[in-house]
C-alpha cells in the first residue's frame, strides 16, 4: 500500500527532505520551511495536485520536492510551473535525481534542472539587478564573472546621433 500523509505530515516530511539535503530557497524567494498554507497556496498554483480523498501521497511529497529544488536555483513559481505540471511519477523521480546531483555540484553560479530537455539553462546572477542565462548550463569562472560585470558598467547609453541614426 503506497503511504499517504496528512497536510502537516507532508509538510513535515518536505522540510525533513530539505533539512537532510541541504536544499533551501534561493535568498529572499520565499520561507526557509514549507508550512500547510505554502502546501495549499501551491495546489491554487497548481504546482502541486489535488490531495487524494484528503491525502497526499509520493507524488505529492515528489512534486514538493521538485518546487523547492528549483526555488533553491532562483527560478519563479510561473516557471516552475511550466516544469512540474503534468509530470509523472518516474519524470518526478526524475527531476529529484537530477536536482540532488547539481546541489551535489553547486557553487556560486545558480543550476537550473530542465526536467525533459536536452538543453539545461542556468540563470547565472551578476549581481543585484542583472541576471545572465545560459542555454547549456555553462557555468561562468569568478574571473568571467568579473569581466562581464566591468563590461556592463564600462557601456554607457548610446546615443542616437545623426551618424548613428538608421536610414
Amino acid at each position: 500500500m503506497a503511504e499517504s500523509f496528512s497536510l502537516e505530515e507532508l509538510s513535515r516530511q518536505i522540510n525533513a527532505w530539505c533539512t537532510e539535503h541541504e536544499i533551501a530557497p534561493a535568498s529572499g524567494q520565499t520561507g526557509e520551511v514549507v508550512s500547510e498554507r505554502n502546501v495549499r497556496y501551491y495546489r491554487t498554483l497548481g504546482l502541486i495536485d489535488a490531495p487524494d480523498g484528503g491525502e497526499y501521497g509520493e507524488k505529492h511529497l515528489l512534486q514538493l520536492t521538485a518546487v523547492r529544488l528549483l526555488q533553491a536555483q532562483g527560478l519563479p513559481l510561473r516557471r516552475i510551473r511550466e516544469l512540474v505540471y503534468g509530470r509523472s511519477l518516474q519524470e518526478l523521480r526524475e527531476i529529484r535525481r537530477r536536482g540532488l546531483m547539481e546541489a551535489g555540484r553547486a557553487s556560486a553560479a545558480v543550476r537550473v534542472v530542465m526536467p525533459v530537455s536536452e538543453e539545461l539553462w542556468r540563470a547565472i546572477p551578476l549581481n543585484e539587478d542583472f541576471l545572465l542565462m545560459s542555454r547549456r548550463g555553462t557555468p561562468l569562472t569568478p574571473l568571467q564573472r568579473e569581466a562581464v560585470l566591468q563590461a556592463l558598467r564600462s557601456v554607457s547609453p548610446v546615443r542616437v546621433t545623426q551618424e548613428t541614426k538608421p536610414r
